[in-house]
């Protein structure tokens, strides 16, 4: 018996009724989902763009205080301008993070650029002029007093006797400012403690310098 044969245009047909039928009964907009993917990697390249403006203000703000320690004003006021231009980037771009990377930048901001203007004019800038939200600046200048503690240090062991006084009146002045907070327990409560413990040794080196009569 002769074996039976469909015409090929039988199953061309057939295929191309199959796949429109497919087509026609898919439950999902595949378009929007082609628009999703794309919004997803646009919003993973503002991401990375996020980290890696964060680690370059980190690392910026460990130079302008490795400069200053070192009494290089020149190069740390270029870091400084560095600095600027980068948080002023990372200001623009409004993306939420699973990490907390760019806060810890906005943080080593303000103790960067506080010690600088410190080093610099004796002052310390204000919330608004640095344009920070306000945990990032208080937990900048719980740090800030960590680093005015080994400033107190280099200034003793150089001989600037005096200028250790005077930072032991400025870290006496911003401690003096957190009491009067109502912290709950926190990060933020946290760092605030480390304040007390920070003036605790500038106070120690001022006592062993009016003991040794080097200091009225």
């Amino acid at each position: 018996m002769a074996p039976n044969f469909v015409p090929i245009k039988i199953i061309l047909f057939a295929k191309t009724f199959i796949n429109t039928l497919q087509f026609s009964c898919s439950m999902l907009d595949k378009e929007e989902f082609t628009k999703i993917r794309k919004e997803m990697d646009a919003l993973e390249q503002e991401r990375e763009h996020v980290i890696q403006l964060s680690r370059d203000i980190i690392s910026l703000s460990k130079r302008i205080i490795y400069s200053i320690n070192r009494a290089e004003m020149k190069e740390a006021a270029s870091y400084a301008k560095e600095i600027e231009a980068k948080k002023k980037e990372l200001d623009r771009v409004k993306v939420s993070l699973d990490v907390n990377i760019n806060k810890v930048a906005f943080q080593e901001y303000v103790e960067a650029v506080s010690y600088f203007e410190y080093a610099k004019s004796g002052n310390i800038p204000t919330k608004a002029s640095l344009k920070v939200e306000t945990d990032d600046f208080l937990l900048g200048l719980c740090d800030l007093t960590g680093e005015l503690g080994r400033k107190a240090v280099y200034e003793v062991i150089k001989g600037n006797f005096s200028e250790a006084a005077k930072i032991r009146e400025l870290v006496d002045e911003i401690h003096g400012e957190f009491l009067k907070f109502n912290l709950r327990n926190g990060e933020l409560r946290k760092k605030a403690d480390t304040i007390k413990w920070n003036l605790q040794k500038i106070e120690d080196v001022i006592f062993d310098l009016k003991m040794k009569g080097k200091l009225k």
